[in-house]
């Protein structure tokens, strides 16, 4: 990585041809392999693939029955957790600069909350791979007329290691625009869509799939205070707790979406 970006500022500073050059236009870390590969373009060629939400109503921690897999739900129950912007989930790695460890972190601490869902596959026959844009197609209901939703991929190693991957959030009031702010009517199941950007990983065999679902990651972003105020604005009588549910059943398919490599 050192040499790729001493050529980029070798060629653009002092005029020297650029050493390392991909032959196809994008090269890229694929995580989980530890190599470099290379495609024409971003995002490499893949294969969306919905892994749905399911659970007996009882997902909260990673010991819940919480489980993944790519059938669609029929009829099951809702489930749900209280959060409490004064008990925020604790940020543990990722991508952050506000002085908590980055990186990839062990969240198995974090999964002992009941205010955090946890969803997994079964382990893996077999490596994948997925390159390109992750999504949450989330529906959901809260008691407040504004809150957060979060979203964590999480590789689990054999050894009980549970690796992140990547993350997400989205503020409930700016679901549809980030211009125009659209509060809930509270109770009322809602669609939200929660980007967890891009990644390039592979999740080796005998490894799962796992999401986290919650309502904060503080202080990576911001807590919401459950209410109209902006929370940067507001004060401790701004805050509330909300009951947050989440569902996934036939009408309601909450899905998280991973683009599978193709080989």
């Amino acid at each position: 990585m050192a040499g790729l970006a001493l050529s980029w500022f070798d060629h653009w500073l002092r005029g020297e041809p650029l050493k390392v050059l991909p032959e196809n236009g994008v090269r890229y870390y694929q995580m989980g392999e530890n190599v470099w590969k290379e495609a024409k373009s971003w995002p490499p060629a893949h294969t969306p693939v919905h892994y749905y939400l399911h659970s007996a109503g009882r997902a909260n921690t990673r010991m819940g029955d919480g489980t993944l897999d790519t059938r669609a739900p029929a009829i099951e129950p809702r489930d749900s957790f209280v959060y409490d912007p004064f008990d925020p989930v604790p940020t543990c790695g990722g991508r952050s600069m506000v002085g908590v460890p980055t990186g990839v972190e062990d969240q198995a601490e974090v999964e002992e909350r009941q205010d955090v869902l946890v969803y997994t596959t079964a382990r893996l026959a077999e490596p994948l791979a997925i390159a390109g844009p992750i999504t949450l197609t989330l529906h959901a209901s809260s008691s407040a007329v504004d809150t957060d939703f979060t979203a964590k991929l999480v590789d689990v190693e054999p050894s009980g290691y549970c690796a992140n991957i990547a993350e997400g959030i989205v503020r409930a009031r700016y679901r549809n625009s980030r211009e125009h702010a659209e509060f809930l009517e509270p109770g009322k199941v809602t669609q939200f869509t929660i980007d967890l950007w891009d990644v390039a990983h592979t999740f080796q065999a005998n490894h799962c799939i796992r999401l986290e679902i919650s309502s904060s990651n503080f202080p990576r972003f911001d807590r919401n205070l459950n209410s109209k105020v902006t929370p940067a604005l507001g004060s401790a009588a701004d805050a509330q707790k909300a009951v947050q549910q989440i569902f996934h059943d036939a009408q309601h398919p909450s899905h998280l979406t991973l683009p599978v490599a193709q080989r």
